[in-house]
């Protein structure tokens, strides 16, 4: 069983999260992976249920605020804004931002392998505390608690473009006016396991046009192709403008 100290500890991740749980066991469950309920044979219960449940939460929290915030924008940019904010990569970094990592229940195993800095394992152990509010409270409060931090990141991808899927893009592209479709290769992966880093180049009818790194495959497939679609806008002559209309 979770020990007082312990409980203690949590005292401090709340003030983090910016709210109090009224009921502490659901904390503690959407804390605890289940790599410590295999190893302790305790009667906890891990955190899956909830990481299931606040995938949910986070997906209409975040479809709800742009709806209302971003009516200009079509269906389709929306759920790349949206797919862009409820990923792995975002939702670790948001777990970073609260030391998260510090008061999982790890097995000895996930622990010596990095586990407290697993970008998978963050994102996950993020939308099971969410789960877990959502539980302990309702949808309004959650959102409440939750909105300011996740207000950034849709913010920082409307206003950069990040939102963008360049795979999709130079896909269309390349099938439009080259009749083919491209291809991605990993070149290299360098790092430990948990900050491990991808090389990828995308192919285009067997030449390469661009090469991207990332922190995984998908992201660094995104960054190949969007080094490739800039090589082929500039060359057709398309403006910035032009390659950024929103899609839906």
């Amino acid at each position: 069983m979770v020990s007082r100290d312990q409980k203690k500890d949590l005292v401090q991740l709340q003030e983090n999260l910016g709210y109090s749980f009224k009921n502490l066991n659901l904390l503690i469950k959407a804390l605890t992976h289940k790599s410590y309920v295999n190893e302790n044979q305790e009667s906890l219960k891990h955190n899956e249920r909830f990481e299931f449940l606040g995938d949910s939460v986070l997906d209409l929290i975040v479809s709800d605020y742009m709806v209302r915030k971003y009516s200009e924008h079509k269906e389709g940019a929306l759920s790349k804004i949206r797919a862009a904010v409820v990923n792995e990569t975002c939702l670790a970094e948001l777990a970073l931002n609260i030391d998260l990592g510090k008061y999982l229940f790890l097995g000895k195993g996930e622990e010596q392998s990095g586990g407290r800095n697993k970008p998978s394992l963050l994102a996950n152990a993020y939308e099971a505390v969410v789960g877990g509010i959502y539980y302990d409270s309702d949808l309004k409060t959650t959102a409440d608690v939750l909105l300011p931090a996740l207000k950034k990141e849709i913010n920082k991808y409307v206003e950069t473009n990040e939102f963008r899927d360049f795979k999709s893009d130079l896909q269309e592209y390349t099938q439009n006016k080259l009749v083919c479709i491209p291809s991605y290769k990993v070149t290299r992966e360098t790092g430990p396991d948990h900050e491990k880093k991808f090389e990828v180049i995308v192919l285009v009818k067997d030449v390469m046009k661009g090469k991207g790194i990332g922190r995984s495959k998908k992201e660094a497939e995104q960054a190949a192709a969007k080094v490739a679609l800039a090589k082929y806008l500039k060359s057709s002559g398309k403006t910035k403008t032009s390659a950024h209309r929103s899609s839906g």
